[in-house]
């Protein structure tokens, strides 16, 4: 490595070479869920996704960024290079090898965690929320996110399933996830239990024909709706816990919704006033 040029007063030292510790250790960050959850740290890749995270307060502990990056960008990634604890310059052919895109910005952060649990976060009885049960696929997490927040939705809660801080689930909620505010619990049924006893109504999705439909369900006042793992649905345990079930109905031969379109609907009428209710 050696010094290339000094922005804002400091100079950021060149890495040219993919055998650099920094560029493995950001390249398993990338990969592998248990390094991010042991480290405390995730990874973005973008300009506009390090800067969501850097307005929504997350501790930015590494920047990289190329030279054209930096000359297409100045003003954005000098407020990214005044608040990071470290910067380095990177060449085209490391930022390829860092990027987990087609098309690369040359623009790339680690972060910090901000604590997400039940301990630290409260759950708005008043609130809306989505309850994520295993949902696996980090695009359906994502896209979910990313609905929720254009439709109001309060936050989500998300237990096991997919990494909330996986970089495919935060490219495809296109910063949602690091906006919306998110509750990880590792008891669903304590959750459940703890918001019922605090007023609010659970909704446990499911595509059994029995169920309510959504058109008919109430739901005003604070409320949480569980959607399930993509194969499975709603655990029986969980299921068990809600207070209701209810469907969507559909026509035609499909047997059911993929996770992030269903999630989509059934916000939608959590959301949508049905007689002055809301």
């Amino acid at each position: 490595m050696g010094v290339l040029f000094a922005i804002l007063g400091e100079f950021m030292e060149l890495i040219s070479a993919t055998s650099n510790n920094k560029i493995k250790a950001y390249i398993s960050l990338v990969a592998k869920r248990k390094e991010r959850k042991e480290q405390g740290l995730f990874v973005l890749e973008g300009l506009r996704l390090c800067m969501d995270a850097y307005r929504s307060g997350y501790p930015v502990r590494e920047l990289y960024v190329t030279k054209s990056a930096l000359e297409k960008n100045k003003e954005e990634i000098e407020s990214l290079i005044a608040i990071s604890e470290r910067c380095y310059e990177i060449t085209d052919a490391i930022a390829e090898k860092m990027s987990d895109t087609k098309t690369p910005q040359g623009v790339f952060c680690v972060m910090s965690f901000l604590d997400k649990s039940e301990c630290s976060n409260k759950i708005d009885i008043i609130g809306k929320y989505i309850l994520l049960e295993n949902v696996q696929d980090p695009a359906n997490l994502g896209a979910i996110s990313r609905t929720a927040e254009a439709l109001g939705i309060t936050g989500l809660i998300v237990s096991g399933g997919c990494d909330v801080y996986s970089p495919k689930a935060l490219r495809a909620s296109m910063g949602a996830l690091l906006r919306l505010p998110v509750i990880v619990t590792e008891n669903v049924t304590e959750t459940i239990q703890k918001a019922q006893k605090d007023g609010m109504k659970v909704f446990a999705s499911t595509p059994d024909s029995s169920a309510v439909s959504i058109k008919d369900a109430n739901f005003s006042g604070g409320v949480i709706t569980v959607i399930g793992n993509e194969a499975n649905g709603v655990t029986e345990d969980t299921m068990n816990c809600c207070d209701e079930k209810i469907t969507i109905r559909m026509t035609g031969k499909a047997e059911s919704l993929n996770a992030g379109a269903a999630a989509s609907i059934i916000m939608w009428e959590m959301v949508t006033p049905v007689n002055g209710n809301l």
